[in-house]
């Protein structure tokens, strides 16, 4: 992606025009030239960046089970829950261990949505360090078919005393082409 110039912030944002054509003088202002490409290539950079249009709303910490197959909620500005349209997206996944189990653990993060009427999944490679330095994410590129949903999933195993807990993020983003 090209580098935006700098801000003109020497530039005069405003130009004044005078209308020479009239039997009494108009003067109008406009926004100056150097200012109206800078906001050209403000929009142009807006236009073409990816955007997250679904979270996570809850911050899933502290778990100690397994998570079902759960729907990645999608709300517009207002509020509104909303289905994805159809297209590419980007779904990015961190987990990280925040408690360690006595003796081991186990966590492995699943990925699901509909690509062609075709169900598909994705998973990442299980965190078995049990400890709270384990970490591990996922960065897929999905095609979504209209009204179709992402889901998420974790895969949850702990052995001993002490339960193993962790922490999930998920974000959803549209790719803009």
């Amino acid at each position: 992606m090209a580098n935006l110039s700098p801000i003109p912030i020497t530039s005069s944002m405003i130009d004044t025009e005078v209308n020479s054509n009239s039997t009494t003088e108009l003067q109008t202002s406009v926004i100056s030239n150097t200012w109206f490409k800078y906001f050209l290539q403000m929009q142009d950079r807006a236009e073409n960046t990816p955007y997250a249009v679904g979270t996570v709303f809850d911050t899933l910490t502290d778990q100690t089970a397994a998570i079902a197959a759960t729907k990645v909620t999608i709300s517009t500005p207002t509020g509104l829950t909303t289905n994805l349209s159809k297209g590419l997206y980007r779904v990015l996944t961190y987990a990280r261990i925040t408690q360690a189990a006595s003796t081991s653990s186990s966590l492995t993060v699943t990925l699901g949505w509909e690509d062609g009427t075709v169900d598909c999944t994705s998973s990442g490679s299980a965190l078995t360090g049990n400890t709270t330095a384990t970490t591990g994410s996922l960065d897929l590129m999905i095609r979504s078919d209209a009204d179709a949903s992402v889901t998420y999933e974790t895969a949850y195993s702990s052995s001993g005393a002490t339960a193993m807990q962790y922490r999930l993020d998920v974000v959803l983003e549209e790719v803009v082409l």
